[in-house]
């Protein structure tokens, strides 16, 4: 209900506004152009300062009502993510200011200055150091905001630590799937062409390579980590271009299809610390799509579990290697067709 009367008062006014102006046309006719004229430009006079005051009240409004809708600073899960958003608030900071002060004054000079018979104009057709002042302060200040902004991107980009947990998540339509290597700390290789689901290898991975045997592969629940302790995200895609979004960590990494992508960062917030923080019980970590990758994009949505080591080890502790399932069931298939072919032995007395 609310937003359909603000779209209704905002259609209201530019009715008005269409209004004052067919009323301008007729008393242009009926007062002649001059005096008209000085007369519109009155009215839009007072009009650019009633839009300076509204558009002032719009911000503070929007950031007011809808600020707790938005991501906010200092709610940030990851040691990136902190870095991500001072430069987001220095970036913030300043520009904010410029706008304040330009809009401010760009409508009042608009409403100070409007044509008038008191006072004739004054022309400045130019001015050297005004126009050095106004060309470099500003490329400057933008200087100083790119490198911020570069030596925090090498910083996200940069290498991961040694002792980085190693996760390998794959997109496909509309679903993730994870990967975690076992003892070895190896992730097995893999080949697209090697993807069957009918024989339960949905990643493609290559038996043939020991690395793999111990490998934890995952999929219909979240993906784990431990808090506190790097991660390097191997990212992939089996079909279309996705893309890994973790708004809560402030990253994002697209998913091509055979060319993998990686990003590192450090979860610094378990998901208990998160909901008592949010005061959400039901709060989770959230991996989006945030490509566009065909009708079932806005399902196509993860989850990330952050932990302790401790409860990390025992939920691993609880999972078995792809392999050994495999292997299993090709052991117990082997088996039963062994005994079908095997003649029975006749009973003795």
């Amino acid at each position: 209900m609310q937003t359909f009367l603000i779209i209704l008062i905002l259609l209201l006014g530019f009715y008005i506004v269409i209004q004052i102006a067919k009323a301008n046309d007729l008393m242009a006719i009926i007062r002649g152009e001059e005096k008209s004229r000085k007369q519109s430009n009155k009215i839009s006079a007072y009009m650019l300062l009633g839009f300076l005051i509204v558009g002032l009240f719009g911000v503070y409004w929007t950031h007011h009502t809808l600020g707790d809708k938005v991501l906010k600073f200092g709610s940030a899960a990851s040691d990136h993510g902190i870095l991500v958003d001072e430069m987001i608030k220095y970036t913030l900071i300043i520009t904010g200011i410029v706008f304040f002060i330009t809009q401010i004054l760009l409508f009042w000079y608009s409403f100070k200055y409007r044509e008038s018979d008191e006072r004739k104009s004054y022309y400045f057709p130019h001015n050297n150091k005004l126009e050095l002042i106004w060309t470099s302060v500003p490329a400057i200040v933008l200087a100083i905001l790119i490198v911020f902004g570069l030596i925090t991107w090498y910083k996200i980009t940069g290498a991961a630590p040694k002792d980085s947990m190693l996760v390998e998540i794959t997109g496909s339509q509309f679903k993730w799937e994870f990967r975690y290597p076992g003892n070895d700390g190896i992730l097995g290789k893999k080949y697209y062409k090697n993807i069957d689901l009918a024989n339960d290898n949905p990643l493609g991975q290559i038996w043939d390579d020991a690395a793999n045997h111990d490998d934890i592969y995952v999929s219909g629940e979240p993906m784990h980590l431990v808090v506190n302790k790097p991660v390097k995200l191997i990212i992939g895609a089996k079909d279309v271009v996705h893309s890994v979004g973790l708004p809560h960590f402030r990253l994002k990494m697209d998913a091509v299809p055979g060319t993998p992508t990686t990003i590192w960062f450090t979860p610094i917030k378990t998901t208990k610390q998160m909901q008592k923080e949010t005061g959400n019980s039901d709060f989770v970590y959230e991996i989006a799509c945030d490509q566009m990758c065909g009708a079932g994009h806005t399902g196509m949505r993860g989850e990330i579990l952050v932990e302790t080591q401790q409860e990390f080890d025992q939920w691993m502790k609880n999972k078995k290697p792809k392999w050994a399932t495999i292997k299993k069931e090709t052991t117990t298939t082997a088996g039963d067709q062994v005994s079908a072919s095997t003649p029975a032995i006749p009973a003795t007395n």
